[in-house]
């Protein structure tokens, strides 16, 4: 499933939301400046063909800003003990998004991890580097790329520092199914709070919280997903995915305070017994 026989030293299960970007829909369409952001929205999806059976549609990235970014990373030390880490960009909601954009690039450079998304290659990546490139981001960390394959994961090469699980588990059609359905057929908590289609509407009602708490259960989703097909392919047996699974768990015990964690742990507990 893999081409690789053990798992690098850092991963990140990686999920990024984001929003129509107003300023450039007035730019774009000859908008006034006064109007307000939802109408600019709405000008903007009937741009992209809305209808009363998509009155949302998917923007183009180019079009959409970045409001965060999570990631579920996974790290072995040097004595070889795992941990896991839910982080989160922004960690500030008044952080802007050339401020999200580069400092997940500028960890992402430093620590070489190998990233994990679902749909990922043609949306989560693909936002990152077009609005990094409009929001004037440097990311010389994230954009290195090795001389040779085995000297370092190259994030602009197919299948070198990223897997998209979509690419791994789906074709064209019927047989692609949705990160949402696949989780749950897992028995995987997903959308427990609403869907992508929410977001919006969550940013225009100041929900800002609940953007990122969303956020931060769809990388969970995305990386328990992962470590189900790590089991599949062999590359962890039956212990030691018990064993990786027990640490998402701790996570999520450790940050019960947070209702929405706290909602994940109870529903992915309940599927399990």
């Amino acid at each position: 499933m893999f081409k690789f026989k053990t798992l690098p030293s850092s991963i990140w299960a990686i999920d990024g939301e984001w929003i129509p970007d107003s300023n450039l829909g007035k730019r774009l369409y000859n908008l006034p400046q006064e109007m307000s952001e939802e109408e600019v929205f709405q000008e903007m999806w009937n741009a992209a063909g809305a209808d009363d059976d998509s009155p949302r549609p998917f923007l183009k990235l180019t079009l959409s800003r970045i409001v965060s970014f999570c990631a579920v990373s996974r790290n072995v030390d040097g004595e070889g003990k795992v941990s896991v880490e839910l982080r989160t960009f922004p960690c500030f909601l008044d952080d802007d998004e050339g401020k999200i954009i580069g400092d997940f690039l500028e960890e992402i450079g430093e620590e070489r991890p190998l990233l994990v998304g679902f749909k990922s290659s043609n949306s989560d990546l693909k936002i990152l580097l077009q609005r990094g490139v409009i929001n004037g981001v440097t990311a010389p960390g994230f954009c290195h790329r090795p001389s040779k394959p085995w000297e370092g994961l190259d994030y602009f090469a197919r299948e070198s520092g990223h897997i998209d699980l979509s690419d791994v588990l789906g074709a064209w059609g019927k047989a692609m199914p949705s990160l949402h359905e696949f989780a749950l057929a897992c028995g995987i908590p997903s959308k427990i709070n609403g869907t992508g289609d929410d977001v919006a509407q969550m940013w225009l009602d100041g929900k800002y919280q609940d953007i990122i708490n969303y956020n931060q259960c769809d990388a969970l989703t995305t990386y328990l997903v992962f470590l189900r097909c790590c089991y599949f392919a062999g590359i962890f047996d039956e212990f030691q995915y018990s064993v990786e699974q027990e640490l998402v768990e701790e996570l999520l015990l450790d940050n019960s305070d947070e209702f929405h964690l706290k909602e994940f742990l109870t529903q992915w507990q309940s599927f399990r017994n």
